[in-house]
């Protein structure tokens, strides 16, 4: 089975997801924390002078069979789509851990093991399976000062936070992803310099690199961190042309429904939603059980609501099974044509109308 392009995939994705609603997988840290890993484990061969324990995305250097293991359970339960464990896989974030000289090895490695686990369970069945590569938006904000007193000092500038994930997308490039995945967006310039940085790296390849965009709601109101609405995000990245909009984490189902369905009237794009399991308990775990998790997916199906679904904060392979069933048979949400008018965005948008 020869591998395709980025772009080949993206054109095998569009068609699959013209006939069905197509599911991504699920949370890979609630499910490393079922293995009870202990700090050998993290750390395996690797001398860094730092504690690694809860350093997960260095697992696809030092556990692999962990990582392949959980990617290989979601496509089990039915995945069409797998992402890799990379979400802090950049220097930014590793630096906590003295580790960002593996950025790129945690990179390659994990793309590797998403994409040996897709092309197996391909081969079983003959039904696509796709990879993307998975960027966080680290912990910095180029939208916000981290210090009360001074609300215009920043923690980092957007050309060096392009250039951060700028090497972690050519590393999963390299490492044989489909997609890119640009997941978790609490500050919309963050996203923007994640976008600036896809839009580099395939002008450097002379070949397109096509892109997913997940927006995370921090407030009932639905904004993300840096103020936007899910109307004036749209507007603020429709211009990289997204293989995927939509959401992600925030809270659970029933919570994101509506910000979901104001993007699906709006998007000229495949929607891609995965919602956290519930809500947290007062110890952060998670208590919603796969069948209310399916039970709430199937109300988007039945409406429309989406093309791409899935889970993130506390789902399991049960929880994608479920969801499995709740959309079979389902028809996917259709693509929306909106009026071209002019949009500008700033927390809201404003319509230039013609």
């Amino acid at each position: 089975m020869n591998m395709l392009t980025p772009s080949e995939a993206a054109r095998r994705f569009r068609a699959e997801a013209a006939d069905r609603i197509l599911l991504t997988d699920g949370a890979f840290g609630t499910m490393i924390q079922g293995y009870r890993l202990t700090e050998e484990d993290y750390r395996g061969g690797l001398d860094l002078g730092f504690d690694q324990k809860g350093n997960n995305d260095i697992l696809a250097i030092t556990r692999p069979h962990v990582i392949a293991e959980i990617t290989e359970a979601y496509l089990d339960a039915g995945s069409d789509m797998v992402s890799t464990n990379t979400f802090n896989a950049n220097r930014i974030s590793q630096a906590d851990y003295g580790a960002e000289h593996l950025v790129r090895d945690m990179n390659l490695a994990a793309a590797q093991i998403a994409r040996d686990a897709a092309k197996a369970a391909e081969a079983k069945d003959g039904r696509p399976r796709f990879v993307a590569g998975a960027l966080g938006p680290t912990n910095k904000t180029l939208s916000l000062s981290p210090d009360v007193n001074d609300p215009g000092y920043r923690a980092i500038e957007f050309d060096e936070l392009k250039q951060v994930y700028r090497e972690q997308i050519d590393a999963l490039l390299d490492g044989g992803v489909d997609f890119i995945l640009i997941e978790t967006i609490f500050d919309t310039l963050n996203a923007k310099a994640g976008i600036m940085a896809g839009i580099e790296a395939a002008e450097a390849r002379g070949a397109e690199v096509p892109l997913m965009i997940s927006f995370t709601v921090t407030d009932m109101s639905g904004r993300n961190l840096s103020g936007h609405s899910i109307e004036s995000f749209w507007a603020s990245v429709r211009h990289a042309r997204p293989l995927t909009i939509g959401l992600n984490c925030s809270f659970g189902a029933p919570q994101l429904r509506p910000h979901v369905s104001a993007l699906a009237g709006i998007a000229d794009t495949l929607v891609m939603v995965y919602p956290n399991a519930g809500l947290p308990n007062d110890l952060g775990q998670y208590d919603e059980e796969p069948e209310t998790t399916g039970g709430f997916i199937r109300d988007w199906a039945e409406n429309g609501l989406m093309n791409v679904v899935g889970g993130c904060c506390g789902t399991t392979p049960a929880h994608i099974a479920a969801m499995r069933h709740a959309v079979q048979g389902a028809a996917p949400r259709a693509i929306a044509s909106p009026p071209v008018r002019t949009v500008l965005a700033g927390l809201e948008t404003m319509v230039i109308a013609a």
